[in-house]
This record gives structure tokens, sequence and C-alpha cells, in this order.
């Protein structure tokens, strides 16, 4: 590496350089370009036809959502959208790809010179650009821990359509890297055209990461990360990378261009392959898929259907419905999580009160049993009747907790709970009363005591009529009841 022969690379201060590459698998019903389903978790071998085996003479015929879906990501992470693009074979040989290459996009990519801004751990923003995105089929899956002797081949996946976003080398650091992948996983779920579902291989990322001393503007010789299944994953395998460059140049190595595996269990990075065994696509243009022309009426339509999208949504919760900076960011960061709230707020018409229930019960439940919001057994409806009810005073904050834990598994309104678990507070004054005044003249001494700047003493009053009433009574209710009376004694 040049910098080995200009500085003292036992004293100086490195930066990294980051560039991702991340896979999407769209959500089409079928394949990109052959009429199979692409649902995830049927039988191997069964999601194929004689064109996902490679058979000659079967032409590919385009799936039109791949295009619709990839034109969408495009003009949400403000990417230029190309009027005229071509797919490209890229030719290589694995027992998981039967044709011998896989249809993709070369120098022509559909969308192209764009950027999304993460926000930093200090609460700045940076603007990370996309270098392109463009669409390709996906490959098979071979399987190498199902059998000792044998590779098993499973081409359920090969012809799935995915999109490839790739980045400049803006990224800074691990911690930039999961920002950035949080942002797109969060676009591409907002769009619905993945789910973002990394352990399921449906959002797979590639890092590439070189180290250079600060202030050099030439790049270092940078290393290529596969095999992350998860966010965190590709932050600690890009963190020991960086950490194995700088340590490898400071005793006097040079990195080599390298693709490296990351193992998660061991925690370190083997090597796949070196540079001088990386493969030749010999990329050509593909001869049986016309041109994809996107005409000014096509984005048009495409741009009127995209959904609000959570840095827009996150500024109107947090300006409109005047939620905190986190209220606002834990329910946008789900396009359905944002749903579920707003169609609760628009029932209760409290945005706090269906925020704190939202991100404190709803939340703990869906952790608690790993279930999605969209999972969740009480509707946005039923939820609301809840709130209403604490809002009214006609349940109290242990109740409504009761209550909320009920609803889980009994499908009744909360009013009808609520009754049939006499949790409904009582807030008739001719029934708070005589309790009130029996409280008051059974602790004369008490009543004296309070009138003399005891001010403590409201909660032994409070809690003998909540007693007294077995628990029905309305808590603020009663505590003004008690005022008032003593007031009145006092004035006698």
């Amino acid at each position: 590496m040049e910098s080995a022969e200009v500085f003292d690379v036992t004293t100086v201060e490195f930066e990294t350089v980051i560039g991702l590459e991340v896979h999407a698998q769209l959500l089409t019903h079928s394949k990109a370009f052959a009429p199979v389903t692409t649902e995830f978790g049927q039988a191997p071998n069964t999601n194929v036809t004689p064109l996902c085996l490679g058979h000659p003479g079967t032409l590919p015929v385009l799936n039109e959502n791949l295009v619709n879906f990839i034109i969408k990501m495009g003009l949400a992470t403000n990417c230029q959208i190309a009027p005229r693009s071509i797919f490209a074979r890229k030719n290589y040989f694995y027992p998981d790809l039967p044709k011998g290459y896989q249809i993709s996009q070369f120098d022509t990519p559909i969308c192209h010179d764009g950027f999304v801004d993460i926000e930093l751990e200090d609460g700045s923003t940076k603007r990370i650009r996309i270098m392109r995105i463009h669409m390709e089929e996906d490959a098979g899956k071979s399987i190498h821990d199902q059998d000792p002797y044998h590779t098993l081949i499973d081409l359920n996946r090969a012809g799935t359509p995915l999109i490839e976003i790739v980045t400049q080398p803006d990224i800074s650091s691990p911690a930039e890297a999961y920002a950035y992948l949080t942002k797109i996983k969060q676009i591409v779920q907002y769009l619905e055209i993945c789910d973002g579902n990394m352990e399921e291989g449906s959002l797979r990322c590639d890092a590439n990461v070189s180290i250079r001393p600060v202030g050099q503007k030439k790049l270092g010789t940078r290393t290529e990360l596969k095999n992350m299944n998860s966010f965190r994953n590709v932050e600690k395998a890009i963190q020991y990378e960086i950490e194995r460059q700088t340590r490898l140049i400071r005793s006097g190595g040079k990195v080599i261009q390298q693709t490296l595996l990351w193992d998660a269990n061991k925690l370190e990075t083997r090597q796949m392959r070196s540079k001088e065994e990386a493969h030749d696509y010999r990329y050509f243009p593909e001869p049986d898929i016309p041109p994809v022309i996107v005409t000014e009426k096509m984005l048009e339509s495409l741009q009127a259907s995209l959904p609000e999208m959570p840095d827009v949504r996150f500024k109107r919760f947090k300006n409109e419905l005047k939620l905190s900076d986190f209220d606002a960011y834990t329910l946008t960061d789900s396009r359905y999580m944002a749903d579920f709230f707003e169609a609760c707020f628009k029932e209760a018409g409290n945005a706090k009160a269906v925020a704190n229930l939202i991100i404190t019960e709803v939340r703990r439940v869906l952790n608690d049993q790993a279930l999605d919001i969209r999972d969740f057994s009480v509707s946005p409806a039923r939820l609301a009747g809840l709130i209403k009810l604490k809002e009214a005073d006609t349940i109290s904050s242990s109740a409504m907790q009761s209550i909320f834990n009920a609803m889980l598994t009994d499908d009744r309104d909360a009013e009808t709970i609520a009754r049939d678990l006499n949790l409904v507070q009582v807030s008739d004054t001719s029934f708070l009363e005589p309790l009130v005044d029996e409280v008051l003249s059974a602790n004369p001494d008490k009543v004296k005591a309070f009138l003399s700047g005891k001010e403590g003493l409201m909660g032994f009053f409070v809690g003998q009529v909540m007693r007294n009433s077995q628990g029905k009574a309305n808590p603020q209710l009663v505590n003004k009841m008690v005022l008032d009376r003593i007031n009145a004694l006092k004035g006698e």
C-alpha cells in the first residue's frame, strides 16, 4: 500500500472508507423472467420451470412489476431514472446457476446518481450517495450443512427478481453502515417492494472496506466482505476488517484485494477468493430481452403512487401531532407501525396517549411474542376504545393495564371487559359524598393536622375512600371532593 512508503505507519492515524452493495429480493408474485411463484419456504426445487433450469429453447419474458418496483426505489432514493436501459448477461459457472449466466444490468443501470440521508449518533445527518440501482435475477442456493459429503442445490430462488443498490464509498464507520442499511430496509418496507428480512435472505449486503491515512485522497486496497446475515453482523464484520487491516499495515504488511466470508460464530473472516481468482464475467447485452423504455407518463404514475416516506412522516408526527423525537422516530420506523398508530389516533383523538400505549405496552407484547404489528391481536379501533375509557376517567391507570392484558386473548371491546372485570370507576358524586364524609368524620385529628399544613395526609384520605368504595371510586374526583369538603369544614 502506498501509504506504507510515505508515512510512519506505527503512528499515523487511519480513516475508513466503506461502500455497500445491497441486494433486495422483490415481493413480486412471480420470478423476474418466468411465470412461476417466488413464495418462500416451499419444498426444494419445486418453484422451477425449464427457464429456471436453463433448458435450451426457453425465452425470458420481463416481469413488469420488477420494472415498477425498481423505479419506485429509484424515486424514493432521489435517483435519476434512465429513459432507456438494457439487460446484460453476466457469465460465470457455479452449481446453483444452471444457465451458466445471470441476467443483470451492467453499463446502463435503470437508476443512477441518487442519495439517502442517514442520522448519525450525534444527531447530525450525513448524505450517502447511491451510484446505481440495477435489476437482475437471483441465483439458486447452495446448501453445505445438510450432507457431510455433498453440497445440495435448491433452485427455488433461481430467477427471483432482485435490485442491487450500490453506494459510492461515502461510509466512514461500522455505525454509519448500520444506519444506512436501516434506512434502506425502512424505504423498501415503506414501498412494500421487499420485506427486508436479512435472516431469510430477502435483503443481503456485501461491504467493500479499505483504510487510508487521514488526509490521503487515494483509496487504499479494498477487501469485499460477504456472508453477513444481519445488520449487527455487518457492523461486526466491518469493525473486524478495519482492525485486521490496521494491524496488518502497522506490522509492515500490505492489504491484498480479496473476497472474505464472515464467520458469525468465530467472529472473524476467512478468505473466499483473491483478486487473481475473481471471475471475469464477460458481460454482453442480453439478446432475448428488448430495452426497457421508461416514459414520462410512467414516471408520473409511479411518483403519484409512492406512499408518504418515513422522513416526511416523522416530521409530520413531530410538528403536527406534537410528538417527541423519540416517539415520532419509534412509530415511523416501520410503515405498518405508523399505519397502526394513525388508525388508532383517528379513533382516539389523543396522539400522545396513543403513542404512549403503543410504544410501551403494544411493543412489549410484540417483542415478547416475536410478532409483527400486522399480526397483533388487538385492532386499532379496540385499542382506541381502551384509550377513550382512560381519557374519560372511566377507568384507572392500573385498570387500563388489566384490561389491555385481557384484550390480548378476549376479542370483546374494552368497555365490556372493564364492566365484566368490575373495573369501571365511579364518578357519581351522590355515591361518593357519603364515603368522603364518613372518612373525614372518622379522622378528625388528621383533618386538623391537614389544616395545619400536613398536606401529605391527602393520600391517606383518598386511600380510605378508595378502600371503602372497593376501588371503584375515581381517585381524581375523590381528591377534589376531599379538598372541597375540608375547606368547607374550615369555613364552618
